[in-house]
């Protein structure tokens, strides 16, 4: 149960009835990780757009790649709602339920290629010491390939799921099954 008031969709006026109302429209219905920020509509509208432009832009990684490491960042930091959420979408783009359960049980069990094992260790790395990575810590993704814009993309989604893992967990966000199905990936 959420930890503070949200206005729901029947309750929403003016500014935060229309981000309500597009956010449906982008992603097929309205999340509880949005609702949350109910009481801040213009947030909420800052926060999806950061969202689609770092998990849904055109070049570089792979939705697959981005939703990947959208699942360790927040496995690793315990957030339930979107390591359920976000391994959904994975299995969407990897039709693959048990490799998406065996990333989640241990990802070195997941069969990742050397590119996809690149993002794991980049993304727990940043998540867990941010102080002590060097540009060394790199190298791993540009032997894997990586171009500079891919790196960066990889940085801002580790980043942005470091930001909304702390959200959800700390505001109490829950994802019972209605809630994590039926988006569109």
């Amino acid at each position: 149960m959420n930890w503070i008031r949200v206005i729901h969709e029947d309750e929403a006026e003016g500014e935060l009835a229309d981000v309500y109302q597009q956010i449906a429209k982008k992603r097929g219905k309205l999340s509880n990780i949005m609702r949350i920020q109910s009481l801040a509509p213009q947030a909420m509208q800052a926060h999806l757009d950061l969202y689609l432009e770092v998990m849904f832009s055109k070049g570089g990684l792979s939705r697959a790649e981005r939703e990947l490491v959208a699942v360790v960042v927040s496995m690793e930091n315990g957030c339930e709602y979107c390591t359920l959420h976000h391994a959904a979408a994975l299995e969407a783009w990897w039709k693959d339920a048990d490799r998406v359960a065996r990333l989640r049980r241990d990802p070195a069990t997941a069969e990742l290629s050397p590119r996809e094992a690149a993002l794991v260790e980049y993304a727990l790395g940043l998540t867990r010491e941010p102080a002590a990575l060097t540009e060394g810590d790199l190298a791993p993704l540009r032997s894997a390939g990586l171009t500079d814009e891919e790196v960066l993309q990889a940085n801002m989604i580790t980043a942005y799921f470091n930001f909304v893992n702390r959200i959800a967990e700390g505001l109490g966000v829950e994802a019972p099954p209605e809630e994590v199905e039926g988006y569109r990936y």
